[in-house]
């Protein structure tokens, strides 16, 4: 077992994660047939049969399952001792990978990098970039940008600001149809919606001190927020955004708001997951401190 690298433990374990060898030879940017081989030379040293592999995919042999465990229990105790040892170098370097949706990768993580990148010149940032909620684990994920702290008891959330949600158009929208003075004048307009999150196609109203919970109908539909935005943008219609995106842009003249005084924003906080045994790390808690701060001073109030 000494002939083992903790590179092949980390590799042996990303296979189990991801489920196929050329899903990790993407990720490490190598060929599949670098992968099959340390994954034959493990196979070899440990003297088991770790995996089966068939046309449907690879699964774990017995032994395979045990030597996993091992794997992710030494894995853990390497980022406690990585931790110790960079707390007392107190530098933060290396790689996070960071999941986010797509609108807040593109209009809050993009454009607080360069002032991250200033702070810690010696950090890099992967963005992992989808509305889908990823497997931390499984994707090799350090730090999700999630509005839930619902989580894994290996998960550890902090909250790091708040997203509300508000209408907006482009002023060229504006001039062309208008804009409505009352929820129900919506009716009139072309709106866009989530095909995917269609929660979030009811959208909340005060209206004479009440609440209404409006149910949009979209012209146009996208499954992607980052989209939406874009859509929006592009003068096709209504859209509601988070206000960490819309606000900006309204400063910026690109965008106005819709029914702002009758339009429950309804903020939820934001949370920066990542796990437990990771916390100690200085690039986990500088990139998150930086992020708190960052989204901190952009944020709505949450009551």
């Amino acid at each position: 077992m000494d002939a083992l690298a903790f590179d092949d433990l980390k590799l042996f374990a990303r296979v189990a994660a991801l489920g196929t060898l050329s899903a990790v030879a993407r990720e490490r940017d190598v060929p599949v047939s670098q992968i099959s081989r340390a994954l034959a030379r493990i196979e070899k040293t440990c003297g088991a049969r770790l995996i089966h592999r068939s046309t449907h995919g690879l699964a774990l042999t017995a032994e395979g399952t045990t030597f996993l465990d091992y794997c992710r229990r030494i894995g853990s105790t390497l980022e406690e001792l990585e931790g110790e040892f960079a707390t007392k170098a107190r530098e933060a370097s290396g790689v996070v990978r960071v999941a986010a949706s797509t609108v807040i990768a593109q209009y809050q993580l993009l454009p607080s990098l360069v002032a991250l990148s200033e702070r810690h010149p010696k950090l890099q940032v992967e963005l992992e970039v989808s509305d889908r909620l990823v497997d931390m684990a499984r994707d090799g994920i350090d730090i999700a940008i999630r509005t839930t702290s619902t989580l894994p008891e290996t998960m550890v959330a902090r909250r790091i600001g708040s997203l509300g949600r508000a209408l907006y158009a482009a002023p060229a929208y504006a001039r062309r149809a208008g804009l409505p003075d009352h929820p129900d004048q919506l009716r009139e307009h072309r709106l866009i919606t989530n095909s995917a999150a269609t929660q979030l196609n009811l959208w909340p109203f005060r209206v004479d001190g009440a609440a209404l919970n409006w149910p949009a109908e979209g012209w146009w539909r996208t499954n992607d927020t980052g989209l939406a935005a874009n859509m929006v943008l592009q003068g096709l219609g209504i859209g509601r955004l988070a206000t960490l995106v819309g606000d900006p842009l309204v400063d910026e003249g690109r965008l106005v708001p819709v029914l702002p005084e009758r339009v429950d924003v309804q903020p939820v906080a934001i949370y920066a997951v990542f796990a437990g045994t990771r916390q100690r790390l200085p690039k986990i808690r500088a990139c998150i401190d930086f992020w708190a701060d960052w989204f901190g001073r952009r944020a709505a109030p949450v009551d």
